[in-house]
C-alpha cells in the first residue's frame, strides 16, 4: 500500500512527469518532463480540465485521498490473504458500431475513480489488517485507436494519476492475474456475469480458462469465491461529506430546473422533458441520472411510463420524475402539478393530503428517530389510508396496495436505487441517502370517488439522514400549492 505521502501525488503538477521513479532503487532515474497542456487522458483532470475538476479531486468532488480511503475500508472488510475482484464495464451497443454514451460499473467506480471500459481492479489483502495492494489493468495508450476512439489515460497514469500500486495491460490478464488468485484463501467478486457475457472481457478471461488448468473461470466457480456486492452496500451506504455535496450540488440545480419547469406552459411530455433535460445540462449536471417520467393525465398512472409523447391537456396534472447527475451521484424528484398552473378543487384536495404525509415521513428521516425504510413504509401507509378516508375513498381490502403500489422510498447514491439488496428492515443512520415518495394512483374504477379517478400524484425528494434532523437535497423544486400556483402569476 502507499504512503500518503505518494498518494497526495494525485494529479500531474504544472510540469508533470511521466514515468515513476523504482523504489527499489538507491537513486531514482531522471523523470521526464511534459507540459501538463500536451497531457491527454481518458478523462476530465485537474490539469486538463480545471473547469471541472479542482486541485487534489480525481472526479468531480472527490479527491484521490478518499479513493484510498474507500479501498482501505473494503481492505478492513476482507479476511486476511484474500482479494476482491472488480471488472470494469464495457461499451454496449445499441446496433452495430452505433454505441450507447459509457457508464462506469459503479462498484468499480466507487473504488478507482476510473473510467474507461475494459479495465480490471483487485484489492489484495496480505496479514495485515491496515495494508493492501491495489492492482488495475487498463487499456495501453495506442496512438491508433485513440485517433478514432479519444484519448486513453494509459498503464503509467493509472500507478502516477490513480495511484494503483501494481498496473498493467489488460491484454496481458491471462500471464498475470492467475498468480494473484492462487495466492488468495478467498476470492469476493460479482465479476464472473461480465466474463461469461459476450463481451470484450470474454477474449481476456476466456483465453486463459481454456489455456491454463487452473484458469480464471475455474478458480471462480471453486468454494473460496464469495460474492462481493454485500461488503460493498456496506461500505457505500453512509456516504462521505464530499458525496453528499455532489448529491445536494445535483439536487440543488435539479429542484430549480423543476421549478422552471412549473413556470412555463408545455403542450407536450417531449417538449417538457427536452426542455428538463437541456436545462440539466446548461446548468453544470452531467445530464439526467434516469430515464425520466413525464406522464400527463392518466398517463401517471403507469408507475414507469417513459414513453413521454403525449399532449398535456388542458385540467389535468402532469406527472414528472427525473433528476440530474453531478460526478456521478444522482439526485431522483417527483413533482406533480396542473398542466395549466391552477388546481382544481379535487387536484388540491388529493395533492395536499398527499403533500402533509410526505412531510411527516420527511420529519422521521434522522438517525434519532430510530426508523428504518420499512418503518417509514408503515408510517406513509398509516398517513394515506386516514387521508383517503378523510377524501371519501373505501380503504377496506386491498385498497391501499392498489392506490399505493410502491414502497415509500430507497437509497440512492452513485444509483439511482443505491446499495442493491441491502435490507430495508436496517435502522437509518447519518449519513445514508433515501427518498421519500408517497403517492395515490386512481384507476378510472367506480370503487373509487368519481372526481378522484385517473388521477397520479407522487412527490418526491431525496433526503440525507443526519444525527437531529433530515437534510433535503432537493429543496429547491417548490411543493406547495400556493407557490406552485403563484409560478404563473
Amino acid at each position: 500500500m502507499r504512503g500518503v505521502s505518494q498518494l497526495l501525488r494525485t494529479t500531474l503538477r504544472p510540469a508533470a512527469y511521466l514515468g515513476r521513479p523504482s523504489r527499489l532503487l538507491p537513486q531514482a532515474p531522471r523523470r521526464t518532463l511534459v507540459s501538463a497542456a500536451n497531457l491527454q487522458f481518458g478523462q476530465p483532470l485537474h490539469e486538463t480540465h480545471p473547469h471541472l475538476i479542482a486541485p487534489g479531486e480525481l472526479t468531480p468532488g472527490i479527491t484521490a485521498l478518499e479513493y484510498h480511503h474507500r479501498r482501505a475500508n473494503l481492505a478492513k472488510a476482507l479476511p486476511r490473504n484474500s482479494i476482491a475482484v472488480l471488472a470494469s464495464s464495457d461499451i454496449q451497443y445499441r446496433s452495430g458500431a452505433v454505441f450507447y454514451e459509457f457508464h462506469q460499473e459503479p462498484n468499480f467506480y466507487y473504488l478507482t475513480g476510473f473510467k474507461e471500459p475494459q479495465s480490471l481492479a483487485v484489492i489484495e489483502k496480505g496479514n495485515s489488517d491496515v495494508e493492501y495492494t491495489f492492482h488495475l489493468y487498463v487499456r495501453p495508450k495506442d496512438a491508433r485507436a485513440e485517433q478514432w476512439d479519444g484519448a486513453r489515460s494509459g498503464i503509467q497514469a493509472a500507478q502516477d494519476v490513480f495511484n494503483a500500486d501494481e498496473a498493467g495491460d489488460i491484454n496481458n490478464i491471462p500471464a498475470k492475474l492467475p498468480d494473484i488468485i492462487n495466492g488468495a484463501k478467498e476470492i469476493y467478486t460479482d465479476a464472473l456475469g461480465n466474463i461469461r457475457s459476450k463481451s470484450a472481457f470474454s477474449k481476456y478471461f476466456g483465453g486463459l480458462s481454456t489455456s491454463q488448468p487452473e484458469g480464471f473461470q475455474k478458480l471462480l466457480q471453486a468454494s473460496k469465491v464469495k460474492p462481493l456486492r454485500p461488503l460493498m452496500n456496506q461500505i457505500r451506504l453512509t456516504k462521505s461529506e464530499n458525496e453528499i455535496l455532489n448529491m445536494r450540488k445535483a439536487g440543488q440545480v435539479s429542484g430549480k430546473v423543476f421549478t422552471d419547469a412549473m413556470r412555463t406552459p408545455f403542450t407536450t411530455e417531449k417538449d417538457l422533458w427536452t426542455t428538463m433535460d437541456y436545462s440539466f445540462k446548461m446548468n453544470g449536471l452531467d445530464g439526467w441520472a434516469y430515464i425520466p417520467v413525464v406522464a400527463g393525465g392518466r398517463n401517471g398512472l403507469s408507475i414507469h411510463y417513459v414513453r413521454n409523447d403525449q399532449p398535456l391537456k388542458e385540467g389535468e396534472m402532469v406527472l414528472v420524475d427525473a433528476g440530474g447527475e453531478y460526478g456521478g451521484y444522482i439526485t431522483d424528484i417527483t413533482r406533480t402539478w396542473p398542466v395549466n398552473g391552477r388546481f382544481t378543487d379535487p387536484q388540491k384536495d388529493l395533492y395536499e393530503m398527499i403533500l402533509r404525509v410526505q412531510r411527516s415521513v420527511v420529519s422521521l428521516c434522522r438517525e434519532d428517530a430510530d426508523m428504518s425504510l420499512d418503518k417509514l413504509h408503515r408510517v406513509t401507509e398509516n398517513g394515506l389510508r386516514d387521508g383517503l378516508k378523510r377524501l371519501g375513498f373505501d380503504v377496506s381490502g386491498d385498497a391501499l396496495d392498489v392506490l399505493f403500489p410502491h414502497h415509500v422510498g430507497h437509497y440512492i447514491g452513485l444509483d439511482v436505487h443505491d446499495a442493491p439488496g441491502y435490507p430495508r428492515t436496517d435502522r437509518l443512520r447519518a449519513g445514508h441517502c433515501i427518498t421519500v415518495e408517497p403517492g395515490i394512483y386512481v384507476p378510472d374504477d367506480e370503487r373509487w370517488p368519481k372526481h378522484f379517478r385517473n388521477m397520479a400524484i407522487r412527490i418526491e425528494d431525496s433526503i440525507a439522514v443526519m444525527e437531529e434532523g433530515p437534510y433535503v437535497l432537493t429543496t429547491e423544486a417548490v411543493k406547495e400549492v400556493v407557490d406552485i400556483e403563484a409560478l404563473r402569476r
